[in-house]
């Protein structure tokens, strides 16, 4: 993709901010949808999102910003989706152009929760995008430190070597490294269960577990992960690459996670409701939960943490008791 490739970004959130960003290193100009025209005005006139990555130093002058999804849709050929799942639907019945000629990139770590689908799979099988033009941007990345200009690394992965090595190109920098990867539907699902995981990690922190305990646990997850996966889609990929441990590891661990504080929240006496609503960011790994435990069950894979989790935020269980029967499984 050269400099005056048209890519544009749907989102306005931080992960949407935090791309944006990215591509200002490398494109003369980015389209950016957000439905928030406030927000639209103030990144305009002040040159940065006031809402979410405030930190981030953006330059209006390389945006094209519209509140008008047909818009950028109609005028942009590679189409960078970072929506929250919960949201995706809604924003995607606004659109009254084909989707199947474009070029769709998910940078969405979660599941449709309407089709119970990933992303990719969701615009395949609802929009007639074919998977040679469907990719997916995952970690381990986060927001925050790319609104610090801190050393990080992305992945691409598209079944279109040619599409995915382009996408690379442009999100390359001297803060941003970037490899690819041919395995599309592991990669989206790793990225919707590492949340998932990462909310274990955040109960057991709000439990009192320590640190031993938390290795263990992630050692785990990532063997519970590579099952789930492997039901799935089998081939042949090493779940021990960044895509899949690393991004889960930087999401159970780190103070941005909002997945961990959600689920630290809860493991602190909150529910549901009342930790959702504290929170100004959504926590993907909710969403995925259900959608994970169906496909576990269908799948009849073994996975022992999302069963946890699951039995404590759709069946209001007992954290304490639930953690306390997950740990007399972990090795």
């Amino acid at each position: 993709m050269s400099k005056d490739q048209k890519i544009a970004v749907f989102g306005g959130g931080s992960w949407a901010t935090a791309i944006v960003k990215i591509l200002m290193e490398n494109l003369k100009t980015i389209g950016w949808y957000m439905r928030d025209e406030q927000s639209i005005l103030h990144i305009k006139e002040n040159d940065h999102n006031p809402k979410y990555l405030s930190s981030a130093e953006l330059d209006a002058t390389l945006l094209d910003l519209s509140g008008d999804i047909n818009y950028m849709v109609d005028n942009y050929d590679v189409l960078i989706f970072a929506i929250p799942s919960a949201f995706l639907t809604s924003e995607l019945e606004k659109i009254h152009i084909s989707l199947k000629d474009k070029i769709i990139f998910s940078a969405i770590k979660g599941i449709v929760p309407e089709t119970g689908l990933i992303v990719g799979e969701h615009f395949n099988q609802k929009h007639k995008v074919p998977f040679k033009n469907i990719g997916v941007i995952t970690g381990p990345c986060h927001a925050e430190e790319v609104a610090m200009e801190r050393l990080s690394y992305l992945t691409v992965a598209c079944k279109d070597d040619i599409k995915a090595k382009n996408m690379a190109k442009v999100l390359e920098s001297w803060y941003i490294n970037v490899k690819t990867s041919d395995d599309i539907i592991g990669t989206e699902y790793a990225a919707m269960l590492k949340n998932i995981y990462a909310i274990a990690a955040g109960i057991a922190h709000g439990l009192g577990y320590g640190d031993n305990f938390q290795s263990v646990l992630m050692s785990n997850a990532i063997r519970e992960m590579k099952r789930f996966i492997k039901k799935v889609h089998k081939m042949k990929r090493n779940i021990n690459d960044s895509a899949y441990l690393g991004d889960l590891l930087v999401t159970g661990y780190s103070t941005f996670s909002r997945n961990r504080m959600f689920g630290n929240m809860i493991g602190k006496g909150y529910t549901v409701k009342s930790a959702q609503h504290e929170m100004s960011m959504i926590a993907e790994g909710y969403y995925a939960t259900k959608s994970a435990f169906k496909i576990k069950e269908d799948k009849k894979a073994n996975t022992p943490i999302i069963d946890a989790v699951y039995n404590i935020l759709y069946d209001n269980k007992n954290p304490k008791k639930e953690f306390k029967k997950l740990s007399d499984k972990l090795d």
